[in-house]
């Protein structure tokens, strides 16, 4: 077995499309509509779904907004500068919600970054991504 997706409920997914793609680098890997059940889904990743994890963005038409709840953290992602890279993504009109530093508690180097509808996005330093947060 092997870690498919993460699927997000967006509100406006050309919005999210643009976040994912234009502000995080990722493709737009395909996309589809259901008439029927109305809803669309694309699905956004660094690489071929063959080849490792992706999001799945859902949009189900006339919903545009969503309650998070207390039970979803974030998505994180590895990045080889994140200072730069959050840079970056303040320059193309991304928020930054956690500042690049430290880990409390730690030396890995993190920062968070939300999404259109909120959602945490976790960056961590490359040099680090693969040992954990205690670093």
């Amino acid at each position: 077995m092997r870690l498919l997706h993460t699927m997000l409920r967006v509100g406006d997914l050309d919005r999210s499309i643009d976040f994912y793609t234009r502000i995080l680098g990722m493709k737009l890997l395909r996309k589809s509509d259901n008439a029927e059940y109305k809803y669309t889904l694309a699905f956004v990743g660094y690489g071929d779904e063959s080849e490792g994890a992706v999001i799945e963005l859902t949009y189900n038409w006339g919903t545009d907004s969503y309650d998070h709840g207390n039970a979803f953290g974030h998505i994180a992602l590895s990045a080889d500068d994140i200072y730069a890279t959050c840079d970056r993504i303040r320059e193309a009109g991304g928020v930054i919600s956690r500042e690049p530093g430290p880990v409390l508690g730690g030396t890995t180097e993190i920062a968070f970054v939300r999404d259109p509808d909120g959602y945490a996005i976790e960056l961590i330093a490359s040099s680090s991504s693969s040992k954990g947060l205690k670093g």
